[in-house]
């Protein structure tokens, strides 16, 4: 196997390990908090679930388009233009769900993403126009954008969250 499939499929697991590892390391009772920002996500959960989210997308674009036909992209109703509206309904969806039911939807959802590029060559990942649902890019595009590089974005929110919740126990032991 060529190194590029194999360095996808490392840093996609090293990212997602230390995701995993960053949210572990909050005491369990504080995992749940969010924080107070201007931003969407506030939580843990937020952010665990747009990844969820993302990864299904990346799921129904590759069913669909493996399949022959045109999937809308990024979701119905939505065009790549339509990002942030089609963030903050996927924030919006989410809002009930438990942290602990995130994390296994995302954990569950990521081994999916990495199941499907393990079924193909290093040659189907990189060759651009290699499928025409990709169109002008290729697969790599595809998952490096739902699992490596969006695990670094996420990886950033979730340390802000977690110098947030380390600030407010500072706080909180001060005022005991």
């Amino acid at each position: 196997m060529d190194d590029t499939k194999e360095r996808l499929i490392q840093e996609s697991g090293q990212h997602f390990h230390s995701l995993m590892k960053l949210i572990e390391s909050v005491p369990v009772r504080k995992r749940s908090l969010s924080i107070e920002t201007a931003e969407r996500d506030k939580n843990f959960r937020d952010i665990l679930m747009h990844l969820y989210e993302w990864h299904a997308m990346l799921e129904r674009w590759y069913r669909e388009g493996m399949a022959g036909d045109t999937p809308s992209m990024p979701a119905p109703g939505y065009k790549w233009r339509d990002i942030q509206p089609l963030n903050q309904q996927i924030w919006e969806n989410y809002q009930d769900m438990k942290l602990n039911q995130a994390i296994m939807k995302c954990k569950l959802s990521h081994e999916r993403i990495m199941n499907i590029i393990r079924t193909h060559t290093t040659e189907e990942i990189i060759t651009k126009k290699h499928y025409k649902w990709t169109k002008t890019s290729n697969l790599y595009s595809y998952f490096a954008a739902n699992t490596s590089k969006h695990y670094l974005w996420a990886m950033g929110k979730c340390e802000k969250i977690v110098a947030e919740i380390n600030a407010m126990n500072l706080v909180s032991d001060r005022n005991k």
